[in-house]
């Protein structure tokens, strides 16, 4: 069982971090073009304020994954936006600022094989534990399937192919931040306790798909059942009871947190934040990849990580802001 269904970066022979001279660049364009914190603010959803169970109600997490124990975490109020952060948000944060993704410094990102479109030549290899991920040449946000593909018609699916970094960058450029993982799953949860996946405990109700997972046989055919072979608009099912949409499935979403296997076991009760310091941060939400067969990660309890430089066509992320930066919800 891989550890996620993304892979760790894929860059082969090239750096697998950036290097400070890349980190002081993206300082310079920071300083030089993006607004202070505070400025502006990300269209954000008020959460309450509240105490729940966070962790594996059912026993079916992965050990490595670290699901448990379930224990009780009190959150302050806060916000986070409705959806992933689109094509289009993304797009008016480069053309303000100049950001240059991980990516397309190092000139390569995962892409799964059935959506890869480019020349072969392209294809620098293919994943060791997970062949169905090839490392592409030229496949970066604005091109998600390959050098041979865009993003016209996706602006309002959620960018992809972004590292935490880029992510982080994208929140701060904002007014807002990554969502912790606790608030993440808090607000997964839409108000309710103990249910399996954002909607309730049945995957699909009155045959009804509520996320965008894989169907079919897992890595070589997929049904697209749900509609979707890869990432669907962010608008595209019910949002749950908080009106958030697409909290399970489509695309991971990074979270503030280091990962640690181990601990829900020495977390803090109050507004936990993850541990000091780790190799790895958390995502959660699954993807469109997700399959019960392989990663039944889209629970709103399930939890994996990669390295914070790490980019691929399945991860991409949302904002929030502490409860006195909530502007009003813009629909």
């Amino acid at each position: 069982m891989s550890k996620c269904c993304t892979p760790t970066n894929l860059a082969g022979d090239l750096p697998t971090r950036l290097t400070e001279s890349d980190k002081r660049v993206s300082s310079e364009l920071d300083e030089a073009s993006t607004p202070s914190r505070g400025n502006r603010h990300p269209t954000v959803t008020a959460i309450p304020a509240g105490t729940f169970l966070m962790g594996d109600h059912f026993g079916e997490g992965y050990p490595q994954d670290g699901e448990t124990p379930v224990h009780a975490v009190s959150l302050s109020d806060f916000g986070i936006a409705a959806t992933a952060v689109t094509n289009r948000q993304f797009s008016a944060f480069v053309k303000a600022t100049g950001h240059i993704t991980t990516a397309e410094r190092f000139g390569v990102s995962a892409v799964f094989h059935l959506a890869f479109r480019g020349h072969r030549s392209d294809i620098l290899h293919r994943a060791r534990e997970t062949p169905w991920w090839f490392a592409v040449k030229g496949a970066d946000w604005k091109h998600p399937d390959g050098p041979a593909s865009d993003i016209s018609g996706r602006q309002n699916h959620p960018v992809v192919h972004v590292s935490w970094e880029d992510a982080n960058a994208y929140c701060t450029w904002a007014g807002g931040r990554l969502p912790t993982e606790a608030e993440w799953e808090y607000a997964a949860r839409g108000g309710s306790d103990r249910m399996r996946y954002p909607w309730g405990d049945e995957l699909n109700p009155r045959g009804q798909w509520r996320c965008n997972i894989w169907q079919g046989q897992f890595p070589v055919e997929n049904t697209a059942e749900d509609g979707y072979l890869t990432t669907a608009p962010v608008k595209r099912y019910r949002p749950n009871g908080y009106g958030l949409w697409q909290m399970a499935g489509n695309a991971w979403e990074w979270c503030h947190d280091w990962f640690a296997d181990d601990y829900y076991a020495r977390s803090v009760t109050h507004d936990p934040t993850g541990p000091e310091a780790g190799t790895q941060r958390v995502m959660r939400g699954g993807s469109y990849l997700c399959h019960d067969s392989y990663c039944h990660r889209y629970r709103v309890s399930a939890r994996s990580s990669n390295t914070p430089e790490s980019t691929s066509a399945n991860v991409g992320f949302r904002c929030a802001t502490d409860r006195q930066n909530v502007a009003p919800t813009r629909q």
